[in-house]
């Protein structure tokens, strides 16, 4: 199915890109593909390649698309981690080849979202891969080292696992857009955490065990940011820097909306309500069955 001669998808819109809808489907693509660092599935499948460490296993997953990279362009590519945590990848890809590690997540996306109904019926998936093809067909990779990584990898015959791999693309392509906006701004791999943290959207204690900077890495960065104006003597986020971060916030949607543009504001939109029900699905699966999605696992890649 193309989106030109869908007569049910949306259709490029001749206004510039509303940045509203950029920051909407964003959203929805990032919820719709985190489960799998939380996900049950992911830490069986891992077990079943020798590796029952969580750090290690989401290092080897999400680096597993660029090869058998050593730890050191895991670390450049997911930025705010320090050495220290993603030294300990080493040997990941003795234990399974990189092939092997992206077979493996397929499997458990595919198990995870059919354990908890993700209800998506045939013309409401074809009409969503109709959408995300054609915006990622049009993307320019150029910098998107993870996300040119993941479309680089041959989509499964699964067509729910296939769709989740396209917004994997997606998610990483504003992730990767995202490093460039925080680099320009001066803000380094710990400052940008502990700006985060500042926050409360980010449990300091989780980022601190999942990133591994150490106290003085971590007072150092605090202290930059104190001289910015962004924290205040005490830590706490100042009015600068909530600014100072919804302004890095915006100018990462305005990377990213020459992404959507193929489809257009009703494009983006609509797609972002297609994949509503995979992100719905797991939040309303029984707690006991999946894990607290504010977990280490979650702590793991938000930034």
């Amino acid at each position: 199915m193309h989106l030109d001669d869908s007569p049910g998808s949306a259709r490029p819109d001749d206004d510039p890109m509303d940045l509203s809808a950029v920051g909407d489907v964003s959203r929805a693509v990032s919820a719709a593909h985190l489960f799998i660092y939380f996900a049950p599935e992911s830490a069986e499948e891992a077990a079943e390649l020798g590796v029952t460490d969580r750090g290690p296993a989401y290092l080897a997953f999400r680096s597993a698309a660029m090869g058998a990279v050593p730890w050191q362009v895991t670390l450049a590519a997911f930025y705010n981690f320090s050495p220290r945590a993603v030294r300990a990848m080493a040997g990941v890809w003795d234990a399974a080849p990189p092939e092997r590690w992206q077979a493996a997540r397929f499997l458990a996306a595919g198990r995870a979202m059919r354990r908890v109904n993700v209800d998506l019926s045939d013309d409401r998936l074809a009409e969503a891969r109709s959408l995300i093809d054609r915006v990622l067909a049009g993307a320019d990779y150029a910098g998107k080292v993870l996300a040119a990584a993941n479309a680089s990898v041959p989509l499964p015959p699964d067509p729910l696992v296939a769709l989740w791999q396209q917004i994997t693309v997606a998610r990483e392509w504003r992730g990767d857009a995202h490093l460039v906006v925080l680099a320009d701004n001066g803000l380094g791999p710990c400052d940008c955490l502990v700006l985060h943290t500042a926050t409360g959207r980010l449990p300091t204690a989780l980022a601190r065990a999942t990133r591994q900077w150490n106290d003085e890495e971590w007072s150092a960065a605090t202290a930059r940011l104190v001289a910015r104006g962004w924290l205040d003597s005490h830590a706490v986020i100042t009015d600068a820097g909530s600014a100072a971060r919804e302004r890095i916030e915006g100018e990462t949607d305005e990377h990213c909306a020459a992404l959507w543009a193929p489809i257009g504001n009703t494009g983006a939109r609509r797609f972002a309500s297609l994949i509503a029900p995979i992100t719905n699905a797991f939040a309303a699966a029984p707690s006991h069955r999946i894990q607290d999605p504010t977990s280490e696992a979650t702590a793991l890649v938000t930034g």
